[in-house]
């Protein structure tokens, strides 16, 4: 592209990308400020919207401003410029969790393809074709998360109804947990002026036969909405794990998750997080298996109907507006 400033279009594609990440509950626990100086985005956690009973440590709002983080590294070097990088880089502020400078020009992506695929993607909890994933899709999406510094495992048979049986137990005590279930209801809803949440429909039926565990998010209270249909027979089931378990791995751990759903996008397969295991310490050990490593996300993968889409808020709510610049001097892109 011809040579330009950062100008309003284009500051509020990169918020809009970056928002369109995945995140638990759809909780969207992030915000964005420009600092024109340094023409730098900033990724603060917005701690009213993690979960107290879910998630209390965090983990999975890491994960989640992980996701963006990787949405804005994406479309900033899609513009032309250099997403220079920095995780948690103020200890005085833990509410930062990241920024991204626009450094200078750089070549054009040679993934032009992911910037495509992260407005297309949406979590899938609908039933899959028996249809399996290519052996070569599988490898890319390895390579995917092995290049953000995470491992994905795809498990055999014996595994993954293992990995299966304890994502049931997990649910399981998610639905007992009045807590829980609780706070997951209160995620369920029409879409609204905050544009948080996920619709009733978004939410999708349950498997008839029992087998794969899609989160209910409370409709169990309702019976009448708990619809029930056949899902695959032989479902695959992949594992992200990093080698340690810190904040910036969380966030690294996001990062990597983000890149493996753009590049099943961008092949046509759907996924679909099953993180209810995650939420109990005691079966997340069990997740790997007794490998010297730390599950960060159980995935679901296969050809499907297409999710409907949960609501995302708009730039102006999540931007600050002080940082709205009518044009930032040097930032050129091409």
């Amino acid at each position: 592209m011809s040579s330009t400033v950062l100008d309003v279009p284009t500051l509020e594609t990169l918020i809009a990308a970056s928002v369109a990440a995945p995140s638990i509950h759809n909780t969207q626990p992030w915000r964005f400020r420009l600092d024109p100086d340094t023409v730098t985005l900033e990724i603060r956690a917005v701690a009213e919207r993690g979960l107290r009973h879910t998630d209390p440590s965090g983990r999975a709002l890491h994960i989640s401003v992980g996701c963006a983080l990787f949405n804005l590294r994406v479309a900033v070097a899609h513009y032309g410029w250099e997403p220079v990088t920095r995780r948690l880089p103020r200890p005085a502020e833990p509410d930062l969790l990241a920024t991204v400078r626009l450094g200078g020009t750089t070549r054009p992506p040679t993934t032009p393809h992911l910037y495509d695929a992260l407005w297309r993607r949406h979590s899938s909890r609908f039933p899959f074709s028996d249809r399996p994933v290519p052996a070569s899709v599988l490898t890319e999406l390895t390579e995917a998360a092995h290049m953000e510094g995470s491992v994905l495992e795809l498990p055999g048979t014996t595994r993954t109804d293992r990995l299966l049986r304890l994502t049931r137990e997990a649910e399981q005590r998610n639905t007992a947990d009045t807590g829980r279930a609780v706070e997951s209801r209160r995620w369920v809803h029409p879409p609204d002026a905050a544009s948080l949440g996920m619709p009733p429909e978004a939410i999708g039926p349950q498997d008839s036969r029992e087998q794969i565990p899609v989160r209910d998010f409370g409709a169990h209270r309702n019976p009448t909405a708990l619809a029930a249909r056949p899902f695959e027979k032989r479902p695959s089931i992949a594992v992200l794990s990093t080698l340690h378990d810190r904040r910036s791995d969380w966030l690294r751990a996001g990062e990597a998750l983000e890149r493996v759903l753009l590049v099943a996008t961008a092949h046509g397969v759907k996924a679909s997080l099953l993180h209810q295991a995650l939420e109990w310490p005691d079966l997340r050990e069990h997740l790997t298996d007794g490998q010297r490593q730390h599950a960060q996300m159980v995935l679901r993968l296969g050809y499907g109907r297409q999710g409907p889409a949960s609501p995302r808020r708009s730039v102006g709510q999540s931007l600050e507006q002080s940082s709205q610049p009518t044009a930032v001097p040097g930032a050129a892109a091409r």
